[in-house]
């Protein structure tokens, strides 16, 4: 798998991601070493989990995985902290005392001394921004962490992160992106490009619906059917993301692959594009993301494709005429 640089950094990554939000949930903890072997064999190195997901499960199922599976320093460890994960006044949130206690918490369900890449969950509106980048500062300094970046920032808050004086450079931001969902191209992506900050997407194939499985229904072993992801799959399910489908599929059969490829290269290799976090409920879910390695897409594809889901820029966005 091809590796990239990470933003303006030298901590190069594999230009796929393995997400792990179903860990300890959808996925079981066998289901997930299959998933982990299948993603390394294939050359992939960064994986993406969180303190919060399923009540931090994923980061211990991963931690139980670096020993038995997959060597730790063969991979790259990204986990975020700010969710609220209990009760009381560190428990979540974006404040020093909380952002440390979650970052011991995190080290010790992964069992490893430190962690590659620490991210903001998202922006705490609450907390003086200095104090919050003082704990990543913190942090990187003490050794448990060697990059930081941020995760669902505005474009305004972003750069506002990026532009606080600190010892350390943020390296990435964590955006849902994809054909159905290109609103980051108004302020984010340029933003990020600006203070050379590389986009990791999540939900790269539109929450599933770009695969084309919703197009006549819900199937049952689907997350739309699931009750804790049906309202997270229904945001994308409208006359837009049905137009935009189409055009995948039907790009999908004119290249002889399939739509989920076709969703996941067009992301891929978006401008500031790094790494698509691909979150598969399956090994078989997996390889079928793993397959877009041999796919570009042409560039009279691409553009078609640019121009169905095309969002509209309006002022200031647009430039003056």
């Amino acid at each position: 798998m091809e590796q990239r640089y990470l933003g303006r950094s030298g901590l190069r990554v594999s230009r796929t991601a393995l997400g792990t939000m179903t860990w300890g949930r959808d996925t079981d903890a066998d289901e997930a070493a299959t998933q982990l072997m299948a993603f390394a064999d294939a050359g992939g190195t960064l994986i993406d989990t969180a303190d919060v997901y399923t009540d931090g499960e994923a980061e211990r199922i991963l931690g139980g995985l670096l020993s038995e599976v997959v060597p730790r320093d063969e991979l790259v460890i990204a986990t975020k902290a700010v969710a609220r994960r209990t009760e009381g006044p560190f428990g979540g949130g974006a404040s020093r005392g909380a952002l440390l206690t979650a970052l011991d918490g995190s080290l010790r369900r992964l069992g490893i001394d430190h962690i590659d890449l620490w991210q903001l969950h998202a922006w705490d509106a609450g907390v003086p921004i200095e104090e919050t980048l003082s704990a990543l500062d913190h942090a990187i300094t003490s050794g448990k962490v060697r990059y930081a970046g941020v995760s669902n920032y505005s474009g305004w808050q972003l750069a506002t992160a990026a532009l606080t004086p600190t010892t350390f450079r943020l390296i990435s931001t964590q955006v849902e992106y994809s054909l159905l969902e290109r609103g980051i191209e108004r302020e984010v992506a340029p933003a990020a490009a600006h203070h050379g900050i590389g986009l990791l997407p999540w939900a790269p194939l539109g929450r599933g619906v770009l695969t084309g499985k919703y197009r006549n229904g819900t199937p049952p072993d689907s997350r739309g059917a699931s009750p804790h992801f049906a309202g997270y799959v229904e945001q994308h399910r409208n006359e837009r993301a049905a137009r935009i489908v189409q055009a995948v599929a039907t790009a999908a059969d004119g290249l002889g692959t399939s739509a989920l490829c076709v969703a996941l290269a067009w992301v891929r290799d978006r401008p500031g594009v790094v790494a698509p976090v691909v979150g598969a409920r399956d090994t078989n879910q997996l390889i079928a993301s793993l397959e877009t390695e041999q796919l570009t897409l042409p560039p009279a594809i691409r553009a078609a494709l640019d121009d169905v889901s095309a969002v509209e820029l309006g002022y200031p966005e647009r430039p003056m005429p």
